[in-house]
C-alpha cells in the first residue's frame, strides 16, 4: 500500500504535533501553534494528491477533487482536540478521507459529482466553550456576533484570534454558497464507547446523536484566609460547586438515558491557602432526548441553587450551547449499512460536526472500533488494521455515493 492510501501511515506523519507533556496524549486547539502546523500538513497533503483548496469565512478547509459545485460528496471531520486528548478523535476521519481520494486515483475513479474533502474548526470547543463552531457558524446555528465575542483561557476572543489568523471578521457566519453545494456529507470518526466491541464489527454506522449541551455554572462568595476564618463564618463558593458536582452524579444515576459530568472547574484566586472569591464549573449533559436532557439540567440547578443559599453565595447557570437530538438520514444510513454488507448500526452519545448539518442536508457517520472504549483520553485508539478497514469502508461508500 501506498504511503497516501495508508490511514495509519498518515497518522504517524502528524504523531510529535501538539503532544502534551503535561496532560499526556494532545493538545491541539483552534489557531494555535499545533492546529495551524496540522493545517499546513493537510494542505500539503491535499495539494500532493492534486485538490484544490479553499478557507471559508469560517476557518474551515475544504479539498476539492475537481471543480467545486452543487449536489457535492463532501467527507472529513476535525484537526482539533480536546486538552490531553487522544490521537484519533478528528485526525482519523480527516487521514482516512485523504488515503480514500488517494485509493480512488489510484484505481481510476473520476468522480461523478463535486466531491471535497473538509476540516472543521474548532470541533471541540476547547478554546472557546462552545463545540462544533465551524460547522456552526457555517449553518448559522450560532450567531456570528456571539460567537466573535467568545473568549479563550487568556481573554482573547474569537474575533481576535481568527483575525490573527486571516480571516475577515466582518463576514463570519452562516456560508450559503458553501453550504448550498453539500449534498450529502459521510464523517469518519473513531468510535466513542465499546458498541462495536460488543458487536464484533470492526466498521458501523451511526443511527443517532443523544441530545447535549454545555452550561456555565459560577458562583460568587467572599474570599478570604484559609486559617483565620471560621467555618461557620465563611461563604465559600467551592463548598456550592462541589454540591453542584454531586448532585450531576446523583441526577444522571436516577436515569438510564442521561450522562450529566462536570469536566472543569476555575477558582478566583486560585490560592491554596485560599477561600475563593468565585468558581466557575461548567457541566455537560446528555440526554436520549430533549424532555431526559432539560429535566436533568433542571434538577441539578436546584440543588445547586439550594447549596448557594445555605452557604450565602450568588449563583447563575447559563447555557452555552445545547443540540437537541440528532437523527441521521435513515436512507442514507440504510444504503450504506447494506453497501457495507450489513455493517451494525449504533447511536452515541458524542457531538460531531455531522450532527450540526444533519438538519439541513442528508448526513451520515462511519465509526471504527476502539477496542478500550476510551475517547478524550491518552488511551483512545485504534488498531491499524481497524483503521485500515475504516479507508476501505469510505471508499466503498464513496463509490457509491459518487
Amino acid at each position: 500500500m501506498t504511503p497516501m492510501r495508508s490511514a495509519t501511515t498518515l497518522l504517524r506523519e502528524i504523531d510529535g504535533v501538539g503532544r502534551d507533556a503535561h496532560r499526556g496524549g494532545y493538545s491541539r486547539h483552534v489557531f494555535d501553534p499545533a492546529e495551524r502546523e496540522l493545517r499546513e500538513w493537510f494542505t500539503e497533503r491535499a495539494s500532493a494528491l492534486g485538490l484544490g483548496l479553499e478557507t471559508d469565512r469560517n476557518g474551515n478547509i475544504w479539498a476539492w477533487w475537481g471543480a467545486p459545485g452543487p449536489d457535492a460528496v463532501i467527507t472529513g471531520s476535525h484537526l482539533d482536540s480536546v486538552p490531553g486528548g487522544g490521537a484519533l478523535d478528528g485526525p482519523l476521519g480527516v487521514v482516512s478521507a485523504l488515503a480514500a481520494v488517494a485509493a480512488l486515483q489510484a484505481d481510476g475513479v473520476t468522480p461523478g459529482r463535486p466531491f471535497a474533502v473538509v476540516v472543521f474548526a474548532e470541533e471541540e470547543g476547547s478554546r472557546f466553550g462552545v463545540a462544533c463552531l465551524g460547522s456552526r457558524l457555517l449553518s448559522g446555528a450560532i450567531a456570528p456576533e456571539r460567537a466573535a465575542a467568545l473568549t479563550d483561557a487568556d481573554g482573547g476572543t474569537f474575533a481576535d484570534r481568527a483575525a490573527a489568523f486571516g480571516l475577515d471578521v466582518a463576514h463570519l457566519g452562516v456560508d450559503r454558497e458553501a453550504l448550498g453545494r453539500i449534498g450529502v456529507f459521510v464523517e469518519l470518526h473513531v468510535e466513542q464507547g465499546i458498541g462495536l466491541v460488543n458487536a464484533g464489527a470492526a466498521i458501523g454506522v451511526a443511527s443517532s446523536i443523544l441530545a447535549h449541551g454545555r452550561w456555565r455554572v459560577r458562583v460568587r462568595g467572599q474570599g478570604n484566609h484559609a486559617g483565620t476564618t471560621a467555618i461557620a463564618d465563611r461563604r465559600d463558593p467551592m463548598v456550592v460547586a462541589a454540591e453542584a458536582i454531586l448532585s450531576a452524579r446523583t441526577v444522571a444515576a436516577a436515569s438510564p438515558t442521561v450522562r450529566a459530568t462536570f469536566g472543569r472547574i476555575e477558582p478566583v484566586p486560585g490560592g491554596t491557602n485560599v477561600i475563593p472569591s468565585q468558581v466557575t464549573a461548567w457541566l455537560d449533559v446528555r440526554g436520549s432526548n430533549d424532555e431526559d436532557t432539560r429535566a436533568a439540567v433542571a434538577d441539578i440547578g436546584v440543588a445547586a441553587r439550594d447549596a448557594a443559599a445555605r452557604e450565602g453565595c450568588e449563583i447563575e447557570i447559563v447555557e452555552e450551547s445545547y443540540g437537541g437530538e440528532v437523527v441521521f438520514d435513515p436512507a442514507l444510513r440504510d444504503r450504506m449499512s447494506a453497501v457495507l454488507g450489513g455493517a451494525p448500526v449504533l447511536p452515541t452519545g458524542a457531538g460531531h460536526d455531522a450532527g450540526i448539518l444533519a438538519s439541513l442536508v442528508p448526513t451520515a457517520m462511519l465509526f471504527v472500533r476502539n477496542p478500550t472504549g476510551v475517547s478524550h483520553a491518552p488511551e483512545e485508539g485504534a488498531t491499524d488494521d481497524d483503521c485500515e478497514a475504516g479507508v476501505a469502508a469510505l471508499v466503498t461508500v464513496l463509490r457509491d455515493l459518487l
